[in-house]
């Protein structure tokens, strides 16, 4: 039985074989071996990762079931609006642990790791119909659609999706409007 936790420096190995056996199952067939590999070494390198951990206004979560990982998610808060926005930069789920509920875990926690946050974000490659199909599954819909996904000049296109949440208690423990 996996569990979700904050992830830790520990975890960078086993974080960064988890995105490189996840990309190269997901992606190869989108984009191609050396795009892909070439992605895995900007993306998901540790030392990556540990600018990911070190992010104060981020959180990086894994499952664990205490011998391997079988998923990540890591997401920051957006200060670029009015509205507080949870961006999801990443989540991932082993190919050999996928459809056991660790990617609903993992989005769950996000959901509720940003006191406070009215929307939640993330970017979809249009051609990845597996990942759509999750985030609609949690609620998410298509909110638009921009020409670089992850970085600028990436030249992979993405679906904008977003989940408006619930109002809840902000910082100071008073419940939203």
């Amino acid at each position: 039985m996996f569990f979700v936790r904050t992830a830790s420096e520990r975890d960078v190995g086993a974080i960064a074989a988890l995105l490189a056996v996840t990309w190269r199952a997901t992606y190869t067939s989108l984009y191609g071996p050396q795009k892909v590999e070439e992605l895995i070494a900007a993306w998901h390198a540790p030392e990556r990762i540990r600018e990911h951990l070190a992010r104060p206004e981020g959180e990086y979560l894994i499952a664990d079931d205490g011998t391997e990982l079988g998923g990540m998610a890591y997401a920051t808060m957006s200060g670029q609006d009015d509205i507080k926005t949870i961006r999801l930069h990443q989540l991932y789920v082993h190919p050999g642990h996928q459809r056991q509920g660790i990617g609903r875990d993992l989005f769950a926690d996000i959901e509720t790791c940003f006191p406070g946050a009215r929307r939640l974000v993330v970017e979809v490659d249009p051609n990845n119909g597996q990942a759509i199909a999750f985030y609609r599954g949690v609620g998410m819909t298509e909110a638009g659609r921009i020409d670089d996904c992850g970085t600028p000049g990436s030249g992979i296109p993405a679906i904008l999706m977003e989940k408006e949440l619930p109002a809840g208690p902000d910082a100071s423990g008073l419940v939203g409007v």
